[in-house]
């Protein structure tokens, strides 16, 4: 996926739910931040995403522009429409979201996952492609390791637990 892809599922997504803004989880929220990421992070055809004011209506996404949608098979790429339970995130989060805002959005703002905050969140989850995209991450100076520990350190003890075990296998 390219930024211009993202900037297409956020158009579409706010148009399908009527919605300003979108929260988008996963990994091509790096594309706010990052938008000429390394290509081992946007091989990804897919962008998470829900309605900040109204959650619910991410399954009108979804059926809409979602997975074997005439979008998807149009596009290559499409809206995972998910809830704010997708995703743990570490507090303050919202806080530091990454606005994406731009004439391709048509007014429609993506409010992106900061990438400490993805790293985070991937990490937490602990599955091989989340440890092996936090290592191109941290590869290519995205994130940094203590920047990684300083947030680390604000999640439940197990989440604490379970994020330092991935953190250090995506270093090894």
């Amino acid at each position: 996926m390219k930024r211009t892809d993202l900037e297409h599922i956020i158009r579409a997504a706010g148009s399908i739910a009527e919605a300003d803004t979108l929260i988008i989880l996963g990994s091509q929220a790096i594309l706010a931040s990052y938008p000429q990421a390394p290509h081992e992070l946007l091989v990804s055809q897919e962008a998470d995403t829900y309605p900040l004011d109204d959650p619910t209506k991410a399954d009108l996404i979804d059926g809409s522009i979602g997975e074997l949608s005439p979008f998807h098979e149009q596009f290559g790429y499409y809206a995972h429409g998910v809830g704010p339970e997708t995703a743990t995130l570490a507090p303050g989060w919202r806080e530091r979201l990454v606005a994406l805002s731009n004439e391709n959005t048509r007014g429609v703002t993506g409010l992106c996952l900061h990438p400490t905050d993805l790293a985070v969140s991937k990490l937490i989850a602990g599955r091989d492609k989340d440890i092996a995209f936090v290592a191109v991450m941290l590869k290519h100076d995205l994130v940094s390791a203590p920047s990684l520990h300083e947030l680390i350190s604000t999640l439940s003890e197990s989440d604490e637990t379970k994020a330092l075990m991935a953190l250090e296998r995506s270093q090894g």
